[in-house]
């Protein structure tokens, strides 16, 4: 593999399809934060956009009209705008900014319906990561992370960005200070213009809503630690005093997540699940006393839900999964049952939360594989697009989409998507595409947004995406099946996926490769340990291969004994793929960023130098200035095209055409 990849055919044809797949540029394409006004007319969001198709995309908060699905850009940066919020009585949007300091968001407000620039809110100590109204309009409540903090793997791991003025020559220092490192509510007074923290120092505050006026509902630990959030409880602040005390501790080897409240704080709702990452809960709801403390699950019908919000004070609206579907339903307290008001297979965009909405519908940021990224109203009986990001973007698919089940050895069914390219015929050259997490799922999504699936089908190649035990979407005992055994049904419910498309002669099974990132990277290297012979090719990014030196070495130490199983080292190397490297034929590339604190660079570069010294064909790239995951542009085009380019290297697309036979 050659080290710059920017000349060659192959390049050139990945960027024309990222080309063709975010045309137009310069128009907004992907709405988060969603945030109504209080007449329901309106709504704000963050919308992102990019220049052209090799760079960066920017966020600007935007306005929907709900009626004509007419959007308007109303700030201009510079840098990124971002998490809108309305105000109670329509007058101002607050939103988030770091064009004060590059990489650290501040607060500003913006007069709704008014022009002019945003008025800046006062400096915080750190950077703000969110920000909602009290239920009274009077302040705002800041989330504010140090200038140390850690970010989530999921948001691309590493820390805030400290300084504007960081030379980049200066060491990284590690010496256990973590006095940077904290996350504290805040709270903005509108009417004298100031803001000071509201918790307490030695208080970790991961997220916060309202609880009537004078209450916040965190999710909080007593470090700052990312480990800790793993046994963070909810508890109550008291938003004069600052004085706490915990309402509910989640079950043993389960985590919290997406507090609500009712506007008087009468009622708190959670949601509780086995998770794997900060940022992705999705499991079962819990009504909670504020008074006792009491519990009270809610039966939201087999959906792991990962959005709550309250209504009115009697009324909780949810968003969820359920096997391949999204559900929004809402739960009536008073009659203590559950209604769903939409089922489809269309799903939000990462971090798009909805919006509710005076009339009883919800406001999303949808897609699927045949239909195209749009804001949509969703209720009882409703389905109706508002606006379409850049329409016929996502016109030409570069294959069909399937759903599909098989039955594990085991005899647990399985289920997944099955992505067919539009040329050529079966069987195909078929690759594993195995999901993060492991507690995550995958679902349909319009081909703008499949950035990994897409360019595999337009060179030809069938790819599976499996939801295999360990996610989400088909309950908290099905996503238990993965912890304490990680590697292991797992790698069965993968195989078993594949030898269901070679029976139906989908996948030809001398072409059959596997790839995916983080869990998803593990479990690819794993698999070639596991399964020698099975797999012609393999790329894995941001993986773990050696336990017991990820243990040491990442800011989550705590995952492997949560997923793992134990904190004994026998144990760390028995599930590996390091020490079974002499195992390993398939030719494998690994990438990984080399400022990722989730899965340090050094677990991919370990797993290629083993490779390497048992004879098995290996690359290694490794992006500087990225996290957990490749995501800036254009080195995204470079790593797509590298994984494109290690599967057409070892297992072609095109199957070679058979020895002519002499005649005679």
């Amino acid at each position: 593999m050659q080290p710059d990849v920017r000349d060659t055919p192959l390049y050139a044809d990945v960027c024309d399809l990222y080309r063709r797949l975010g045309e137009p540029f310069g128009e907004i394409g992907a709405a988060t934060g969603l945030s109504p006004s209080p007449d329901g007319t309106r709504a704000a969001f963050t919308g992102s956009k990019r220049a052209a198709f090799d760079v960066d995309a920017t966020s600007r908060i935007c306005v929907v009209d709900l009626a004509t699905g007419t959007v308007e850009e109303v700030t201009a940066g510079p840098n990124d705008d971002h998490s809108p919020a309305w105000s109670p009585d329509g007058t101002t949007i607050a939103f988030l900014s770091d064009r004060r300091h590059e990489g650290r968001a501040g607060l500003f407000l913006l007069e709704a319906g008014r022009l002019g620039e945003a008025r800046q809110g006062p400096e915080v100590d750190g950077s703000i990561e969110y920000v909602s109204w009290s239920p009274d309009g009077t302040r705002l409540l800041l989330g504010v992370a140090g200038t140390a903090a850690e970010k989530s793997g999921v948001e691309g791991s590493g820390r805030m960005k400290d300084s504007d003025e960081t030379p980049p020559w200066l060491p990284r220092v590690t010496t256990g200070d973590t006095s940077k490192e904290w996350r504290r509510a805040w709270v903005y007074d509108v009417a004298t213009g100031t803001a000071a923290p509201l918790s307490r120092e030695g208080t970790n505050v991961w997220e916060a809503v309202w609880c009537g006026p004078g209450t916040v509902a965190a999710i909080a630990s007593d470090s700052p630690d990312e480990g800790a959030w793993y046994a963070a409880p909810l508890v109550l602040i008291d938003a004069a005093t600052g004085a706490e005390r915990v309402l509910y501790r989640g079950a043993e080897g389960r985590q919290l997540g997406w507090p609500a409240a009712t506007p008087d704080g009468a009622r708190v709702a959670v949601v509780q699940a086995r998770c794997s990452d900060r940022w992705v809960v999705a499991g079962d709801v819990l009504l909670l006393d504020p008074a006792t403390g009491a519990a009270t699950p809610v039966d939201t019908g087999g959906t792991d839900v990962s959005f709550l919000a309250w209504r009115d004070a009697g009324t909780l609206a949810y968003l969820g999964e359920r096997g391949l579907d999204t559900v929004l339903g809402e739960y009536h307290v008073v009659t203590n049952d559950t209604d769903e008001l939409w089922v489809g297979a269309a799903a939000p965009n990462f971090g798009a939360q909805p919006a509710l909405l005076p009339d009883g519908t919800t406001l999303l940021d949808l897609s699927a594989w045949d239909r195209p990224a749009q804001l949509a109203v969703a209720g009882k009986g409703v389905d109706r697009t508002v606006h379409v990001f850049a329409p016929g973007r996502d016109a030409d698919a570069p294959g069909t989409e399937e759903r599909v089940r098989w039955t594990a050895p085991d005899g647990l069914e399985v289920e997944g998507l099955l992505y067919r390219p539009a040329t050529g015929t079966a069987p195909y050259a078929t690759v594993l595409h195995v999901h993060g997490g492991p507690v995550s799922r995958e679902h349909s999504r319009s081909p703008g947004r499949h950035k990994y699936i897409s360019p595999l089908l337009a060179r030809g190649y069938a790819v599976l995406v499996p939801n295999v035990r360990g996610s989400s979407g088909r309950g908290q005992a099905y996503a238990e099946l993965v912890f304490g055994d990680m590697g292991g049904g797992e790698t069965t419910d993968h195989l078993a996926g594949l030898d269901m498309l070679v029976e139906r002669g989908i996948a030809d099974p001398a072409r059959i490769g596997v790839m995916g990132g983080s869990h998803g990277g593990f479990m690819t290297t794993w698999l070639v340990t596991q399964a020698p012979g099975r797999f012609a090719a393999a790329t894995s990014l941001s993986p773990v291969t050696d336990w017991r030196s990820q243990h040491y070495t990442s800011n989550i130490a705590e995952f492997d004994a949560i997923f793992v199983g134990a904190m004994d080292d026998a144990v760390r190397d028995e599930r590996s793929p390091l020490l079974h490297a002499s195992k390993v034929t398939t030719p494998t590339l690994l990438t990984a960023g080399d400022v990722d604190r989730c899965t340090p660079p050094g677990q991919a570069l370990e797993f290629h130098q083993a490779l390497l010294e048992n004879g098995v064909p290996s690359a290694c790239a490794i992006y500087p200035g990225e996290g957990h995951g490749v995501r800036r542009y254009p080195a995204f085009l470079d790593w797509v095209t590298r994984i494109v380019g290690w599967f057409e290297e070892w297992m072609p697309a095109t199957r070679p055409a058979p020895p002519s036979r002499p005649p005679r």
